[in-house]
């Protein structure tokens, strides 16, 4: 084990800047490779981890302005569902700031929704009390209609997202 494998372990930031100042010096000889490609993969795993986390909490809520918003708003007049419109806009927002900071995620966008729509569909079912059997097994919106800032399920603005306007 090399002294900067050891620094790994003992002292994370000091191993990072240990890495930096060998690479910008060019002793590449000297690098931690191991740890330093575990890093860098789990760099970009954080990534889709991000982008499932955000469609998970983006995903739960359209699901509850699908098949409970209607309800709340007959039960009680003022009911808008503002909160959770909130809430979806932030995350679209956030999920359009992660692509154009990391564009390549978008060849992960089917598979971070199929991936988050479970633990979302649970989120959802956890956060109305609904049965379980009001949210569909899979995920009933397209990528595009999740990222389209327009698309509010059984909503009379309701959209049918175009490839060019999803995510902007």
């Amino acid at each position: 084990m090399t002294q900067t494998s050891e620094l790994y372990d003992e002292d994370f930031q000091r191993w990072i800047e240990t890495q930096l100042d060998l690479l910008k010096r060019g002793k590449t000889a000297d690098i931690d490779v191991e740890h330093l490609i575990a890093e860098l993969e789990d760099m970009g795993r954080s990534n889709v981890r991000e982008l499932e986390s955000r469609f998970i909490v983006l995903i739960a809520h359209l699901l509850k302005w699908q098949y409970q918003r209607a309800t709340l708003a007959d039960q009680w007049r003022e009911f808008e569902g503002r909160s959770w419109r909130n809430t979806i806009i932030e995350q679209r927002a956030q999920i359009a700031f992660l692509l154009s900071k990391v564009p390549s995620l978008r060849g992960s966008l089917q598979p971070a929704v199929t991936e988050a729509y479970p633990e979302a569909r649970r989120l959802a079912i956890r956060e109305t009390d609904l049965d379980a059997q009001t949210f569909p097994l899979q995920c009933p919106y397209s990528v595009l209609e999740v990222l389209d800032h327009d698309f509010y399920p059984n909503s009379p603005r309701a959209t049918h997202p175009t490839p060019d306007s999803a995510g902007n």
